[in-house]
């Protein structure tokens, strides 16, 4: 049986646009490898407006996947890639997704008529924390070894008084965007939990400043990785800084936790643009990070109306992955069951 098990991205753009819309993307809005620098730089090619898209509404250049719209040789490779991934999902028995109904309904109704055999299972947090004694939880699957440490330390902080900040297993920064969101995160006065990977910064060691240390000494806490589910879940989580990585969001998302979004490549700005525009959990920090607006954000979402108006989103889209995922009757419970049926078919 010829099965693509692939788990797919948010909206999964590499099956809807990659194989159907690129060409229509070059045709009407030309491709930024050919396009003249400047149109780039001055935001009037990223913020055309893509109206065509089946399932998908209001979004802009700039809210498609990176290798969509840089100019970086680069992503021509995951330019091809897409195009040539699409091509052989249509050879595929079935496609799998990792996301829920509810979550992104007009998206899943648009392409189901593409793929017949089309299966959304997710959050696979929730579906595997229903197993009773599930064989593989031992086994871990992060790219980096856990530091389990900070959960203790999250235990002496009091409830929905911690940020969370990871910017996932490989996204990258530079030495000024490092200092920049340690400063911000200073100045906003509220405690943090912050995961530096001995690789974030581009080439060089993560070294912030005195006065960040000086500041934060009494209420941060820097580890190198974590158990993001068990973090995500701890009582003592407000709010989350995050990359906008689909699996960071949707675990986000399943732990009622809101989020602020820096999205750099790939499938991140679309994330971004969902997570802060389409179901109301998360602000987005601009790319040229500056310390201001770091602080005066992490204050909004730990205390501002606008964060408690997000709190209040994102429990009640909790509430709904957790009866996507419940039995017999959940949307994704039901989805498992007709895969494991296919497969068995």
């Amino acid at each position: 049986m010829d099965l693509l098990c692939s788990v797919l991205e948010n909206l999964d753009w590499v099956f809807l646009t990659g194989f159907k819309q690129f060409s229509t993307i070059v045709e009407k809005l030309g491709h930024p490898h050919v396009l003249d620098e400047s149109s780039v730089a001055n935001n009037s090619y990223l913020d055309k407006v893509v109206d065509w898209i089946p399932g998908m509404k209001d979004m802009r250049v700039r809210d498609l996947p990176s290798y969509c719209w840089t100019r970086n040789t680069g992503d021509q490779f995951f330019f091809n890639f897409a195009i040539e991934s699409t091509e052989n999902a249509h050879k595929a028995s079935a496609v799998i997704l990792h996301t829920f109904y509810t979550l992104e309904k007009d998206i899943l109704d648009a392409i189901s008529s593409m793929f017949p055999k089309l299966f959304a299972i997710g959050p696979l947090q929730l579906l595997l924390n229903q197993v009773p004694e599930d064989p593989l939880k031992p086994l871990k699957y992060s790219l980096w070894k856990e530091e389990s440490e900070c959960l203790q330390w999250l235990d002496t902080k009091e409830p929905n008084s911690v940020v969370y900040v990871n910017f996932g297993s490989i996204s990258v920064m530079s030495p000024q965007h490092l200092v920049e969101f340690g400063m911000g995160l200073a100045n906003s006065k509220h405690h943090f939990l912050w995961i530096i990977r001995p690789d974030l910064v581009v080439g060089e060691s993560a070294i912030l400043p005195p006065e960040f240390v000086n500041e934060t000494k009494e209420r941060g806490l820097i580890a190198s990785w974590c158990p993001q589910e068990e973090v995500l879940n701890h009582s003592s989580i407000g709010g989350f800084l995050t990359h906008s990585g689909w699996n960071s969001t949707i675990e986000s998302l399943s732990s009622g936790i809101p989020l602020l979004c820096w999205p750099l490549m790939a499938d991140q700005p679309t994330n971004c643009r969902y997570t802060c525009k389409e179901w109301g959990i998360g602000m987005e920090i601009d790319k040229e990070v500056k310390r201001e607006q770091v602080e005066e954000l992490v204050r909004e979402l730990m205390e501002g109306d606008k964060g408690k108006r997000m709190k209040k989103n994102v429990m009640e889209w909790k509430r709904l992955a957790e009866e996507a995922t419940s039995a017999p009757n959940g949307s994704s419970t039901k989805d498992l069951d007709a895969l494991v049926k296919h497969l068995v078919s």
